[in-house]
């Protein structure tokens, strides 16, 4: 399994609240559309959680870089499924050019890393 990880910081002008909504009302229901074409096995949103009880843990480690509004996780079965064949079908591109243009609409995509990743799990207490 490979995973896209997207670090999201929301575009400028837009409430932390308005951001959460969109991402999670509008945008996840548009992947989950699309997610057989472009063969997504998992999606996960990771909200940021605005504590001021959980403040210290960017400070403690001397983090003064933006805070991102959230984590978009993606789950594939391997990468030859996002480009089969050293190319993605048309149907695809269509459909990951539709989520890029709604994505436009909520998220600072210039300072919104994204990168793919292979997941090596370490524990997980919640299995057994």
């Amino acid at each position: 399994m490979v995973k896209i990880m997207f670090c999201l910081r929301r575009r400028p002008g837009l409430s932390s609240e308005d951001f959460q909504a969109y991402w999670n009302t509008k945008h996840a229901p548009l992947v989950a559309e699309r997610a057989k074409k472009l063969g997504i096995q998992r999606y996960v949103q990771s909200h940021t959680i605005f504590d001021p009880r959980l403040l210290g843990l960017a400070d403690a480690r001397s983090f003064r870089g933006e805070p991102f509004d959230g984590v978009a996780e993606l789950w594939f079965d391997s990468p030859e499924v996002l480009y089969p064949n050293g190319a993605a079908p048309q149907d695809s591109l269509a459909a990951a050019q539709d989520l890029l243009s709604d994505e436009r609409e909520f998220i600072d995509l210039e300072n919104s890393p994204i990168f793919v990743v292979e997941e090596l799990e370490i524990f997980d207490r919640h299995k057994n």
